[in-house]
């Protein structure tokens, strides 16, 4: 497997290229650009800047998350064809530069979503917590209005200018259902898998998280079910998943080993974190160690192991440590923790096997 490690920009992360190129075995950041409206084409120049810093780093570029899909793409409007057309020139410049693949997501509204972005643990570390019951009882606008009060850096899927807008979103989804919310996805792949294909760039939806419906809002990539249905859409070995262990693991009906075993082969991106989830339906997210959470990413590793997988991994979320100064869940400290316990997990199979 490929390490890497999420990467913000230099002007919009705490941590920087050296500090990620220490870590041991990471050999790339994961990047975006994240001043550039979604939906608008990506320029060449601003591409051709992060391979610069990259490559001084001695760190590749290889994986981008995320190239965001427009609201009016899930939403199947009449102006979601030109959006299209920006996202093919997208996929055409980042194979320019080397790109191999791209993390994109079909969640309506928000990317994720979480009541908390600062909940305390027992030890004394703070993490991202998903309160069931706050969720199901306020208003979505004052929980997004809390936290961005709170936030020091700017969080992916919860931009300044998607946020402003979310009054009109959750009325343009009033009428849109699951089943056109698939139309639409279906759409929209038919339309990137031939030109991801042509450059050479696999394409990796990521789960929604949480894996069901919040706010009435329809949520479709959520099991191993819809998964099945989801790769079945375009039969293409460009068409695949960023299987998240964390986003599919809140559910405890997901086992999440067994999805790896079984879409290994369409799984060119991972994403590794634990959660703990409680009896009511709530979750917090813990340490990368099995033990800490209720997700077990030791069998996950061993499944990755098992399956000869050589695609990328990074640790996803983590705790905020030490007092670092940094955006919730994306600290130095505990991701690069977590990058040693699945480095200690996959040196001890390899080991074993010899």
């Amino acid at each position: 497997m490929k390490m890497t490690f999420r990467w913000f920009g230099e002007t919009n992360d705490s941590i920087s290229l050296q500090h990620i190129k220490q870590i041991p075995g990471v050999e790339g950041i994961v990047w975006a650009l994240h001043d550039v409206p979604v939906g608008e084409e990506w320029p060449l120049e601003k591409i051709q800047e992060v391979k610069q810093q990259a490559d001084q780093s001695g760190l590749s570029i290889d994986v981008v998350e995320s190239v965001n899909v427009h609201e009016d793409i899930k939403l199947g409007l009449n102006t979601r064809d030109q959006y299209i057309e920006n996202y093919k020139q997208t996929i055409e410049k980042l194979a320019s530069v080397g790109v191999k693949v791209i993390c994109y997501n079909f969640m309506p509204v928000f990317d994720w979503f979480r009541s908390d972005l600062n909940e305390p643990l027992h030890d004394g570390s703070h993490a991202l917590f998903y309160d069931k019951a706050k969720v199901e009882d306020i208003n979505p606008l004052e929980i997004v209005r809390k936290n961005s009060d709170e936030l020091d850096f700017k969080m992916p899927g919860w931009e300044p200018e998607r946020l402003a807008d979310l009054a009109h979103l959750f009325e343009a989804y009033q009428d849109i259902k699951e089943e056109d919310l698939w139309e639409n996805l279906s759409y929209f792949l038919q339309e990137i898998i031939p030109v991801a294909e042509a450059h050479d760039i696999q394409m990796a939806i990521h789960p929604d998280d949480p894996p069901w419906s919040i706010f009435g809002l329809p949520r479709i990539i959520t099991n191993a079910e819809n998964i099945r249905r989801l790769l079945s859409i375009v039969d293409s070995s460009y068409h695949g998943i960023t299987l998240c262990s964390g986003s599919l693991g809140a559910n405890p009906l997901n086992h999440v080993g067994d999805m790896v075993r079984e879409f290994a082969d369409r799984i060119p991106f991972a994403h590794i974190r634990n959660v703990k989830v409680y009896e009511n339906g709530s979750f917090i997210e813990t340490s990368h160690r099995t033990e800490d959470g209720s997700v077990d990413i030791y069998d996950i590793v061993k499944a990755y192991h098992e399956a000869g997988f050589t695609g990328y991994v990074r640790p996803d979320h983590g705790r905020h440590l030490w007092d670092e100064v940094c955006r919730p869940g994306y600290g130095l400290y505990d991701r690069a923790l977590g990058i040693m316990y699945l480095w200690g997990i996959w040196d001890s199979l390899v080991r074993s096997e010899k």
